[in-house]
């Protein structure tokens, strides 16, 4: 599968708790962090729930 990379761009501080654990599921542990993963329905999917504090860099 593709893969894509994707950056935090805002915070989870004051955010609903269900973000901020689909935050550290998608493996991010501090801001203005860049990962890749595979793009897979189950990430893309991750990625609409917080596609607010997220970007994706292709």
């Amino acid at each position: 599968m593709a893969t894509i990379k994707i950056k935090q761009t805002k915070s989870g501080i004051n955010r609903p708790e269900r973000q901020k654990r689909t935050l550290r599921a998608l493996g991010f542990t501090k801001m203005n962090q860049v990962l890749d993963k595979e793009a897979t329905p189950q990430i893309l999917g991750m990625l609409k729930k917080v596609e607010h504090l997220v970007t994706v860099i292709k």
